[in-house]
């Protein structure tokens, strides 16, 4: 099992199988897990409370995130007379990008840890941390079920809990019905294995080295965007998270920004005629391929970008807390970025208009 509760953009949710409808039943500690935020930070420099929340039965409890400026996000926790405070200091300033925030526990381990990424880009600072104490059942349910008993800065777009120690750093984001261009025809991406192969436009036939995927809930920076036919040459609709970059060329590219080739974020074309943002998932299985050389793969007459992971095989610490902790050391590549220009929401837009005329 994985997710067990969310709270965000008007939508809450908890696990039947967890949370049963008689309370004693939640009176109880959830020793390993994650809590994973999703925040716009405040462009007027000042604090902000993520998510907050004390009680006083059965025992004097509470958990507060808040960030501050100067990027730093300040944890606190107490069970009874035990206090739990940690500081991660970021160095990610760009104020209008959504951040993530991921702390995870395991109260048998005695380890935690806190991490801050932006969905879009590479950027991430992770800090291990003293032991946590755990979580009452209880507190999940009321941080997801009772807001009016939270606090919460009104630019959070989510928070949601996990049972499970979650990954971080390079994440998947195409469902997996996807077709892929292989040798030998299209395949659904979540068919694909480590070696298979795909023929891309750049470097010919090459071997997927893994096919990752993570089950997300479909809200904030994993909130499925779909892209309509036949915008940018697809042949069906295609559901993408919103950060998965298309690689786009032709002639009107090169007219209108003098590159070949340039990237259009997913949630760049949002506009309601080139795409929209689903809103009646829950949750959302995404899939990604890494390849030898970050090449785009072909989709109908569209490429997509694969897996980027830069020089993370160099940290084997690094890759045990990410999706790519199985694969073996001598399949991880080193990959360095194409250097396309990634457009603009109104660049994308207007390309997304120029192509319907």
């Amino acid at each position: 099992m994985s997710w067990i509760a969310y709270s965000g953009q008007g939508r809450s949710w908890v696990c039947p199988r967890v949370f049963d409808i008689r309370r004693e039943r939640r009176d109880t500690l959830l020793a390993r897990g994650s809590i994973v935020i999703e925040t716009r930070l405040s462009t007027d420099d000042k604090p902000q409370t993520l998510l907050a929340y004390e009680r006083t039965h059965p025992w004097k409890g509470g958990i507060s995130f808040r960030a501050v400026p100067g990027g730093a996000i300040i944890l606190v926790m107490y069970q009874g007379d035990e206090v739990f405070h940690t500081v991660l200091q970021h160095n990610l300033e760009a104020r209008a990008d959504v951040l993530r925030v991921t702390f995870s526990w395991d109260s048998e381990a005695r380890s935690g840890q806190i991490a801050v990424e932006r969905p879009e880009s590479d950027d991430i600072t992770v800090q291990r941390t003293p032991p946590p104490p755990p979580l009452l059942l209880e507190d999940i349910y009321t941080l997801a079920n009772r807001p009016q008993l939270c606090e919460q800065d009104s630019e959070v777009l989510f928070f949601a809990v996990s049972n499970t120690i979650e990954p971080i750093g390079p994440m998947p984001s195409v469902i997996g019905s996807l077709p892929v261009l292989t040798p030998f025809g299209y395949r659904a991406i979540e068919d694909l294995r480590c070696g298979d192969t795909v023929t891309t436009r750049q470097n010919g036939v090459v071997p997927v080295l893994s096919q990752i995927s993570r089950e997300v809930p479909a809200l904030g920076s994993f909130q499925p965007v779909r892209i309509r036919a036949p915008y940018f040459g697809l042949r069906r609709d295609l559901v993408v998270a919103p950060h998965q970059r298309l690689v786009i060329g032709g002639t009107d590219v090169e007219y209108l920004f003098g590159r070949e080739a340039v990237l259009i974020p997913a949630a760049s074309l949002v506009n309601g005629f080139a795409a929209y943002f689903e809103e009646e998932a829950h949750l959302v299985r995404y899939h990604q391929l890494l390849l030898p050389g970050h090449e785009p793969f072909v989709s109908g007459d569209t490429e997509l970008e694969s897996l980027y992971i830069g020089r993370m095989r160099r940290s084997r610490e690094q890759l045990a807390q990410t999706l790519l902790q199985e694969v073996p050391g001598t399949l991880l590549p080193e990959h360095a970025r194409r250097g396309l220009k990634i457009l603009q929401s109104f660049e994308a837009i207007a390309l997304a208009q120029a192509r319907a005329a």
